[in-house]
């Protein structure tokens, strides 16, 4: 099938979509969504797309008339920050996967880790909640 050799790889849709939200800086109905991309969508597809986004907590929608008008829940870095998250709740040891991931960074990746790590430190040690200190 012709239309199956066209097919976009899984998630450009939606980066696609989000960007557009992201751009916009303003909620956008499906119908705006699909003519900021100036893409041959049709409408139902931005729209689904806007539904699978939103069940996934990925953007927030308002009543706008009859349907609904959608921005994204985080700028870009959250979002990445949210998947990062994601990732390493999937996996029973923390620990490991959070070691393989330094082994991996680039020098200037983890001297940014450190120096985002030493000011952080502080709020780390001070706090009540519980969170976050109980590795240094």
């Amino acid at each position: 099938m012709a239309e199956d050799q066209e097919r976009r790889p899984a998630g450009e849709l939606e980066a696609s979509v989000l960007a557009a939200l992201w751009a916009a800086e303003v909620p956008l109905t499906p119908g705006e969504v699909q003519r900021a991309l100036a893409d041959d969508l049709a409408r139902t597809t931005v729209t689904t797309i806007l539904t699978r986004l939103h069940a996934k907590g990925t953007v927030t929608r308002d009543r706008a008339g009859r349907g609904y008008a959608y921005r994204p829940a985080q700028d870009s870095h959250g979002l990445t920050a949210r998947r990062m998250h994601a990732e390493l709740d999937k996996d029973e040891d923390r620990g490991t996967v959070l070691a393989r991931f330094v082994s991996e960074l680039s020098s200037e990746d983890e001297q940014m880790l450190r120096a985002l790590l030493d000011g952080a430190g502080s709020a780390f040690d001070s706090g009540s909640d519980g969170g976050g200190g109980t590795g240094r």
